[in-house]
């Protein structure tokens, strides 16, 4: 398999694929549709998922990939400690069946698709895992402990992990931007975070397992069949349903299919193409082309964001602004007169004045404005959103939504206006966030923010060490080496 095999399919087969009239059968029929093979797209498709277990990353790429993976990880690590993540371990605790795949920040250990759950939820208990922008989905939270469960269970090496990951990321990010990506997710009550997971997770798990082309076909077919979630999560007020429908659900879906085709099952051989494809089912204007577009060119591990902040991803730009503001002109809170944020209407809803801490914008301003950062302990201090000091920085923030800033989306530019008590007017404008590709973060801030976030949960020593394992990972010979790092005690 190569790149000119996988370049070289046209847009109009794939679009003559996809929108093929559906047959329509009596439910009590004996009579099915003839079996059909795959068409170009899922051939390429499979063949490149097929060999991504041995094909070597381009160096900038593998150390992208060291960096998301360390990223998540470490959310996983400090997800332990919060809500979503212990609802997950009283689960685990309480119905988990036996086995020996690895919970992140606990001594416990769990069945492959437990452990994949259990990790999956504490990867996304906040809002400290990645992001990816053009698929609306945070990719290394479903991705990282699908790859960990199947990857223990079949003793793969470092090297191998790394590419099951990179790989995850590519095939999941893929079939939300095929399904029309940001615009998609605005039309939509589908989820994209969980369809994107969804085969995230599955891809990384089916590398992990050594899967062959046709058989990663169908694990397709099962993570199509899997595919669920709809954005009634933004009314969840404690991100435990929120965690579950972007990485707990997808990520144990991902394993299940994995290790369902690997014991010997069989499925639809192409289910992107054909009479009731996914695409059909979810969204008709897809553009399945953009499946394979730039596959083995363009790692989307590499257009991942990496939060600065551990906090909402519409926080970001706010927060960057806030502390640009700050180093130029120093001043305390209460020269403070009033604070304008000004984001895209629609981003700004789903941080206005919200109940959770690590996703109000209007408070961690007010945090921001006092502490001159916002640390990950002050994201999820809930308490400290009554403390008579923020409250009164709080009242002086207002958000905006601003029609030009809404153009540029899926850029989340954001302008924050500060006025003091003296007069003066401070402003700043954010358009390439910190962590995001046009501004990515170094090795040593992604360092300092894994540090943080593991060394209060396992210690400062087994911290140091995750850090200099995952950066050396071609070393590792098995990644079950990784559980003493990855667990307390």
């Amino acid at each position: 398999m190569n790149r000119r095999r996988v370049l070289g399919l046209t847009a109009t087969t794939a679009m003559g694929l996809v929108l093929a009239p559906a047959r329509i059968f009596a439910q009590d029929s004996d009579t099915a549709p003839a079996a059909t093979g795959p068409g170009p797209i899922m051939t390429a498709l499979s063949a490149y998922m097929s060999a991504a277990a041995t094909r070597p990353l381009p160096a900038d790429v593998t150390e992208q990939a060291k960096y998301h993976l360390l990223d998540t990880l470490a959310s996983m690590i400090s997800g332990s400690e919060l809500l979503a993540g212990q609802q997950a371990l009283r689960y685990i605790g309480a119905n988990g069946g036996k086995g020996d795949a690895t919970i992140a920040g606990t001594i416990m250990t769990a069945s492959p698709t437990d452990a994949a759950l259990a990790n999956g939820m504490m990867a996304h208990a906040d809002e400290t895992d990645d992001s990816h922008n053009a698929s609306r989905s945070h990719p290394g939270a479903a991705t990282v402990p699908a790859a960990l469960a199947a990857g223990e269970t079949f003793g793969i090496d470092g090297a191998r992990f790394l590419r099951a990951v990179t790989l995850g990321y590519d095939i999941g990010t893929r079939v939300v931007m095929s399904m029309g990506g940001a615009a998609f997710s605005y039309e939509s009550s589908h989820a994209t975070h969980s369809i994107a997971g969804n085969f995230c997770a599955a891809a990384a798990a089916t590398c992990a397992a050594g899967l062959d082309e046709r058989q990663m076909r169908w694990a397709l077919d099962y993570a199509a069949q899997q595919a669920s979630g709809i954005v009634a999560w933004r009314r969840d007020t404690d991100h435990v349903e929120k965690a579950f429908v972007f990485a707990g659900m997808t990520a144990r879906n991902g394993v299940t299919s994995a290790l369902l085709v690997k014991s010997g099952w069989n499925g639809v051989d192409d289910i992107f193409s054909g009479a009731d494809n996914f695409f059909q089912a979810y969204a008709p204007k897809s553009k399945p082309e953009q499946l394979i577009e730039k596959l083995g060119e363009r790692y989307e591990i590499a257009r991942t964001d990496i939060k600065k902040w551990t906090v909402g991803s519409p926080i970001q730009a706010p927060l960057d602004a806030v502390a640009a503001i700050i180093a130029k002109r120093p001043f305390e809170a209460d020269q403070v007169k009033r604070v304008v944020v000004r984001v895209a209407p629609s981003v700004g809803a789903v941080v206005d004045n919200r109940d959770m801490p690590d996703i109000s914008l209007q408070h961690l301003v007010a945090v921001m404005l006092l502490d001159k950062t916002v640390s990950f302990h002050a994201a999820h201090d809930k308490p400290r959103m009554q403390d008579a000091a923020v409250l009164r920085q709080r009242a002086k923030v207002s958000l905006v939504g601003d029609e030009e800033l809404a153009k540029l989306l899926p850029l989340r530019a954001a302008i924050v206006e500060v006025d003091l008590t003296d007069g003066t007017k401070l402003s700043e404008r954010v358009s390439a966030v910190r962590g995001t590709p046009r501004n990515p973060m170094t090795r040593a801030e992604v360092t300092e923010k894994v540090r943080d976030l593991t060394a209060p949960v396992v210690g400062r020593e087994k911290a140091e060490r995750l850090i200099e394992t995952v950066y050396a990972i071609e070393a590792v010979t098995d990644i079950r080496q990784l559980r003493p790092l990855l667990q307390r005690g």
